[in-house]
């Protein structure tokens, strides 16, 4: 019984161990799962729509070729098609219900390429450029020589084009790879089972053998038999020592022991080099974050309400691009450049600080663009055009310059987003609190109500109060604490000029709503955070006949003018931002930040 019960033990043993390697060879399911489609030669963009990146879960692996220069971004659907405009394009998508991707060209609407007819006669059509490389649109971006492999992980709403530079035929092969669950989690208890009967068909093998050997010793009290003739005596054989019957066995018995560490460390080696051999536990939060980390860059939509205009990573990289351009444009006073990144009040400010400082050596820079980090983001929900979005940016190099925050916005699906305003935040300035940079803050409208003074009026009652100072009828809406811009520019501060020139001129001054638009996001506190801007001017003539006025510095450099009878014009550019509560409430308008600079200097006609 003990012999069945090993060779039992030994039969299940070999099966279990057969077919957990089996499971992890001739079983094993493949690792990926690929569907492939093809572009048509002369179509110059694919779009890769959500529904065929999401047909199976798991990161998506894509693999473009087909052309000498192979570009692929992702970004929201919308936004995609946004920038494709009129284009024609390949629209990739999962046939439904099946494990297959369907490839249809999508024409332009018929009057897309036509010239609008509010245009005069032969006026000619500007077109954007069609290189989606390096558009502000994109979540992220990939370019390659010939091919293109990347793993992605997005989300639904989330869709691929794919180019080769916007004027070139497209890549004409993409194949997209989700990784597939092929762990086998009975592999390794059936190995290490199958190896661990077997040690004990082994243990009972051994017994089974000492038994019988036992069995065949000599028997006592057996009944005796018919007396037999005493034979005659013969020479007694030779006495064998234990050790020469035992020795033998001892020796198979340690090649069968010496067989267990051998089969314990094939099967420990078999079945404990994966995890995929064993059942696994319910994933940990940490485990899930990481496994959807590549996708955290992704806005999750939000039910009735609009997208934010960009994601933190998406502007992080946008600063980036802009910190490097104006730190070079900057050094070289490259107004061309500059202009590709800046627009309003910032570039007016700018490009005049570049004209003096070319007239003027050791006349001062501008602060710097910090590149990060960003300490505030406040994109606009909004899924049109033009967007905007607001962003706090802390120097990494020297902590005790202050915050600059910038207000940027983009026009077209194709247009870069523009730095419209930039400012220095006051030392004693509280950002109100604002919604999530994945939510975003809905723009408030320039005659809005709902404010304690409307966007709009912002820039006109201010000013009027660096003209009038406690005499302005709008001086009760602005709180003074901490207002350092007031002090500097400020009425008591215009009667000090007055006073210090010379009774042989005169100077007057004016303040009027600036160029730039206001900009308005909403806070927490049902309030919003406003920029606008101011111009200021000075204007200094002579009084007594025959006197002249001579400017100096900065207006001598931008006015060109060394001496003039008739007198100098200067214009200043006053950027502002305001924290204005919401109407009704006891809280005033406050200043958080402001620049200001000379724009223009000019002889009086």
């Amino acid at each position: 019984m003990r012999f069945v019960l090993a060779i039992v033990a030994f039969v299940l043993a070999a099966a279990m161990i057969v077919l957990g390697i089996a499971q992890r060879t001739v079983f094993l399911e493949p690792a990926s799962t690929s569907v492939s489609t093809t572009v048509a030669d002369d179509v110059r963009f694919a779009v890769i729509e959500p529904s065929a990146l999401t047909a199976f879960p798991g990161s998506q692996t894509l693999t473009i070729t087909g052309s000498d220069t192979v570009f692929a971004a992702y970004g929201r659907s919308g936004d995609v098609k946004a920038w494709l405009a009129d284009e024609p394009y390949d629209d990739i998508r999962q046939v439904k219900n099946t494990a297959r991707l369907s490839s249809k060209l999508t024409e332009a609407p018929a009057a897309a390429g036509e010239a609008s007819t509010d245009a005069p006669a032969g006026a000619p059509v500007a077109r954007q450029s069609t290189d989606p490389v390096g558009s502000d649109l994109w979540l992220q971006e990939f370019s390659g020589k010939g091919s293109l492999t990347t793993t992605i992980n997005v989300p639904d709403g989330i869709a691929v084009i794919v180019a080769s530079d916007g004027t070139k035929p497209a890549p004409t092969k993409i194949t997209i790879t989700w990784p597939t669950d092929n762990s086998t989690p009975m592999a390794g208890p059936l190995i290490a089972g199958g190896g661990a009967l077997a040690v004990i068909g082994l243990i009972l093998y051994l017994w089974a053998l000492i038994h019988l050997r036992r069995s065949h010793g000599p028997r006592r009290n057996l009944p005796r038999g018919p007396r037999m003739p005493r034979l005659p005596r013969v020479p007694r054989p030779k006495s064998i020592k234990a050790s020469e019957i035992t020795g033998p066995r001892r020796s198979i018995t340690r090649k069968f022991i010496a067989t267990v560490p051998v089969l314990l460390v094939t099967g420990l080696v078999l079945s404990g080099c994966s995890a995929d051999f064993w059942p696994s536990s319910p994933a940990t939060p940490d485990a899930a974050a990481s496994a959807t980390a590549a996708a955290t860059d992704v806005p999750k939509a939000v039910k009735d309400v609009p997208p934010p205009a960009v994601t933190v990573p998406q502007l992080e990289r946008i600063v980036r691009r802009i910190a490097v351009l104006t730190t070079d444009a900057d050094a070289k006073l490259n107004g061309d450049a500059l202009a590709a990144r800046f627009t309003g009040p910032a570039l007016e400010q700018r490009l005049a600080n570049y004209k003096i400082r070319a007239a003027i050596a050791d006349y001062p820079a501008l602060p710097a663009l910090p590149a990060s980090p960003l300490t505030l983001t406040l994109p606009q929900q909004s899924s049109t055009w033009p967007r905007v979005v607001m962003t706090v940016i802390q120097s990494a190099d020297d902590a005790a310059v202050a915050p600059t925050a910038i207000v940027l916005r983009q026009e077209t699906p194709r247009s870069a987003y523009l730095i419209e305003y930039a400012v220095q935040l006051e030392a004693a300035a509280k950002v109100p609190d604002v919604a999530p940079a994945t939510i975003g803050a809905p723009i408030i409208a320039p005659d809005s109500k709902l404010l304690l003074l409307p966007p709009g009026e912002v820039a006109a009652a201010y000013a009027d109060i660096l003209l009038q100072g406690d005499k302005s009828p709008s001086y009760g809406l602005f709180q003074v604490k901490g207002d350092t811009f007031r002090t500097q520019v400020g009425l008591d501060k215009k009667n000090e000029k007055r006073a210090a020139l010379p009774t042989t001129a005169s100077i007057d001054f004016a303040a009027a709503v600036g160029a730039g638009s206001p900009v308005a996001l909403a806070t927490n506190d049902s309030g919003s955070i406003v920029a606008v801007s101011i111009t200021e001017t000075e204007t200094v003539k002579p009084v007594d006949a025959g006197a002249t006025v001579s400017p100096e510095g900065a207006s001598k450099a931008l006015s060109g003018v060394s001496a003039t009878a008739k007198g100098i014009q200067s214009t200043y550019g006053d950027q502002l931002l305001f924290h204005v509560p919401a109407a009704g409430s006891s809280d005033k308008i406050v200043l958080l930040g402001f620049a200001q600079g000379l724009i223009s200097s000019t002889e009086l006609p």
